[in-house]
């Protein structure tokens, strides 16, 4: 028997864009703030994995920010989030990732999966005409995907817009031209955009761009459509009592907001700390290290030999830990930056993080076991050089064996950023038994 189904009517549309770095995040963010400015409530979801948009969504619309993704999260939990949000918000709005028809599966497919029209944003800087061909281009390239406006960012002029608005084709809309502006632009580093918390005026940035956005008659709100899905079955209370610290620091900041869920719904009881600032752990069963900017707070972590000393006393009395990315890279021996500079770490794990100029890995992967697979993918530029043997590997989604998945005792490490809603029987025995590698 379903659980069950619900079926709401809200303004929603997928923000997109041919590709990357056309400017679709700043564009989206300022959407959010400028309905949240005249008093609507806004709900912004993030298609695939991705840490940093989601905390500009989060800062821009007030509100919690979810990924959707009909491989990582499942299209059911897809459909689920978004009639959720229908339910007391009156606008929706998706960031799309990389190009609209991107990735497997893309920005569109899940569009059409959720029934929501894709608005793409195109940068017109040194287009005329050609705006119109890429436009229509999009807009024909699937016939399944409804697309009925687009917006042109960083416009020179009145006369630029004109001229791009005059060569569209009558079945596509200009909603709005967005000029160049330093509000629309936001600072970015070697992982994406820089994290939001570090940003001090972005707030009011933020009401420079909705301002802005407005100005050009960008506050139509997006065409309604209908969201379905059925409501999920709760979570087994398989952490029932567990108490897990995790770390949560600007080193440390890469956290799905349906982990903590998906943690708390099994039963455990989370507490945050700071691997920069704090001397101690709380009091904990286990400990999460995510992913996040080691490398830029190295010294720091180095320096801070208390908290060092803490977490060896808790892996030296066999307590889990589980680290992701950036956490692998703290549990290191020790890890060298980008200006070649070597910082001693928690030496959990023989072995060397070494920061690399390009990107090393990048990727949907998975972990199969037993007790289900873990979703998640993969991101970084980083090596860790070591002589350790891993106890299994991730693989992508075409099968073949990717980020390998360390094991030293009560450590659990890897490259791999794990979605934990996706296999919550084995999330909860890394966080408890351990049985499973």
């Amino acid at each position: 028997m379903h659980n069950q189904f619900l079926t709401l009517n809200r303004p929603a549309a997928l923000i997109t864009a041919p590709g990357s770095g056309q400017g679709k995040s700043m564009i989206t963010a300022a959407l959010a703030r400028l309905h949240r400015n005249a008093g609507r409530k806004v709900r912004v979801f993030k298609h695939g994995p991705d840490y940093l948009d989601p905390m500009l969504q989060e800062l821009a619309s007030g509100q919690p920010v979810y990924q959707l993704h009909p491989w990582m999260t499942g299209e059911e939990e897809c459909r689920w989030r978004l009639v959720e949000a229908a339910m007391d918000a009156d606008v929706i709005l998706v960031e799309g990732s990389m190009g609209l028809f991107d990735g497997a599966p893309s920005s569109a497919d899940l569009a059409k999966l959720a029934g929501i029209p894709a608005l793409p944003v195109i940068d017109a800087w040194g287009m005329a005409q050609t705006f119109a061909a890429v436009a229509q281009g999009l807009a024909q390239f699937d016939p399944e995907l409804p697309i009925y406006d687009v917006i042109a960012n960083r416009v020179g002029s009145q006369r630029h817009t004109d001229i791009l608005k005059s060569a569209l084709p009558s079945n596509l809309r200009l909603l709005g031209a967005v000029p160049r502006h330093e509000a629309m632009s936001i600072p970015d580093r070697h992982l994406g955009i820089v994290q939001a918390s570090e940003l001090n005026n972005l707030d009011a940035q933020l009401d420079k761009a909705a301002q802005l956005l407005k100005e050009q008659g960008l506050d139509r709100l997006p065409q309604s459509v209908t969201l379905s899905g059925y409501r999920p079955t709760p979570l087994p209370r398989y952490l029932e009592g567990t108490r897990i610290a995790i770390a949560r620091d600007t080193a440390f900041a890469f956290i799905y907001r349906a982990n903590l869920d998906a943690l708390k719904e099994m039963g455990a009881e989370l507490s945050f700390f700071s691997p920069l600032t704090d001397t101690e752990l709380p009091d904990a069963d286990a400990l999460w290290l995510p992913g996040g900017y080691p490398e830029l707070h190295a010294a720091r972590l180095a320096e801070n030999t208390q908290m060092r000393d803490a977490i060896w006393a808790h892996h030296q009395a066999n307590k889990p830990i589980l680290a992701e990315c950036g956490g692998l890279m703290y549990c290191a021996s020790q890890l060298r930056d980008i200006e070649g500079d070597n910082h001693a770490l928690l030496d959990l794990l023989k072995g060397q993080a070494l920061m690399q100029p390009k990107l090393q890995a990048i990727g949907l992967q998975s972990v199969q076991t037993s007790l289900g697979e873990l979703r998640g993918h993969t991101y970084h530029h980083s090596i860790f050089d070591t002589h350790l043997q891993p106890v299994c590997r991730a693989r992508i989604q075409a099968g073949t064996e990717a980020e390998p998945v360390y094991r030293q005792g009560s450590l659990i490490a890897s490259y791999f950023h794990g979605y934990f809603p996706s296999a919550p029987a084995l999330v909860a025995d890394i966080f408890t038994q351990q049985t499973c590698f």
